[in-house]
């Protein structure tokens, strides 16, 4: 029996790095074992804010992968501020009050003038060479994957010219994501990001997404068919020797302004000083991109001698950090828009070995994961005596040489089982 041929169509893929081209990479490395065969279409000349050589490494030897050039705005802006420019389009975006007036411009234009976002020029040219791809052969399914959203319009165009399947895949929320409300939108903006999200997820005969809380606003939003396949975790070769002597937390991945536990840090600092034996031991490990405005915060409480700021480092790298770590680190920003954000990491966290602190919004998707694997805490930013005993508690695990994890019911998080998931959607429509 042949295999079903589905169209891939995404904006990050290796070199690219982050959480957010792992799910894709992953999907298709095992869709070849559910007799799915994919094909990859990317950009010819992205510009990703963050790289990754070693996950070309693990792109299948027999895909396909089309790319196409794209014509993104960031090069142009760089021309101003190349550091503003990096930083915003990787996420990172300062407090208001501390916003230079180019970065102000920079993210009034971004809003404004490049709707859904600043990839929106690859739509047309996508389309175009995408629609003779299809026809020649013989494409039945197509599945865009945003953000960036506007490859969510390649799809739409695509569905309403060739009839093909579509499915449309949200890593994150389109209207409802934190960062959404810094783009500085005039009310004629946020109306056309109403609408075009509105089209979008009428139109799909298959909406996908990685949490619960997501599939509960699309709900409201559209009566098309959600489905919630989470990001997971895959099998790796990567050992290390044992865990560190200090009594390590480790958070991997970005931590933006908003980002900010103030009550951990003053936590932290308190413990520094009632505690002899945890003052000599504790480092605090920032590995990924860090906003100046949680260094300072870190600074402010007193704990600057007692943090590493490593920075972005390879995936294989992440991986050692995590399974080294004494403790592992988990934030989320305090808000009601991101219950529905659970970080790729997360699923890495949980088969590292090691105790997971995780703080964040009441009754958010991610607690439930971590509540019900049994592989960490978690708490919300007004559980300061509680945290703080909690660290105690796990301090004096360390102590005693009897801090572990012993983890339940991780299977159906690997990348095989959702895959499996996946394609079973697939061959329904």
């Amino acid at each position: 029996m042949s295999k079903k041929k589905v169209l891939i169509i995404t904006y990050y893929w290796p070199p690219a790095g982050g959480p957010g081209v792992q799910r894709w990479l992953k999907f298709v490395k095992y869709l070849p074992e559910y007799d799915i065969d994919p094909v990859v279409y990317c950009p010819e000349n992205p510009n990703y804010p963050i790289m990754d050589g070693s996950l070309v490494n693990e792109i299948p030897n027999n895909i396909i992968i089309l790319k196409q050039p794209i014509n993104e705005p960031y090069g142009l802006a760089s021309i101003f501020s190349k550091g503003s420019s990096k930083k915003i389009s990787s996420g990172v975006i300062p407090k208001a009050k501390k916003q230079s007036f180019i970065e102000k411009a920079m993210l009034y234009v971004r809003g404004n003038f490049f709707i859904p976002d600043a990839r929106k020029n690859w739509v047309k040219p996508s389309v175009k060479f995408l629609s003779d791809y299809i026809k020649e052969h013989q494409i039945e399914t197509i599945i865009t994957t945003g953000p960036p959203h506007s490859l969510h319009l390649i799809g739409l165009q695509l569905k309403a010219s060739l009839g093909v399947k579509w499915f449309a895949d949200f890593r994150d929320p389109w209207t409802t994501i934190g960062y959404h409300k810094d783009l500085k939108l005039t009310e004629s903006s946020k109306a056309k990001h109403l609408s075009l999200e509105q089209k979008v997820l009428n139109t799909a005969d298959q909406i996908i997404v990685t949490s619960n809380h997501t599939k509960n606003e699309f709900q409201t939003k559209t009566k098309q068919p959600i489905t919630v396949i989470t990001n997971g975790y895959d099998s790796h070769n990567v050992r290390v020797e044992g865990k560190d002597e200090k009594f390590t937390l480790s958070h991997i991945g970005s931590l933006l302004s908003e980002r900010n536990p103030v009550v951990l840090w003053e936590a932290l600092s308190e413990l520094i000083k009632e505690n002899k034996e945890f003052s000599e031991v504790f480092r605090l490990q920032l590995v990924g991109v860090v906003s100046n405005d949680v260094i300072e915060s870190i600074h402010k409480n007193g704990l600057k001698n007692y943090v590493d700021v490593v920075g972005y480092v390879s995936h294989d790298d992440a991986l050692k950090f995590q399974m080294k770590s004494q403790l592992l680190l988990l934030i989320e920003i305090d808000s009601e828009d991101t219950k529905a954000i659970i970080a790729g990491k997360v699923f890495e966290y949980l088969i590292s070995e090691t105790p997971i602190l995780a703080m964040g919004p009441k009754d958010a998707d991610v607690e439930k994961i971590i509540t019900s694997t049994n592989t960490g805490t978690y708490f919300s930013y007004n559980q300061k005596a509680e945290l703080k005993l909690q660290l105690l508690t796990y301090f004096e695990a360390f102590q005693n040489k009897t801090l572990k994890v012993n983890a339940i019911g991780l299977q159906p998080y690997s990348r095989r089982a959702l895959t499996e998931n996946l394609a079973k959607l697939i061959k329904s429509i």
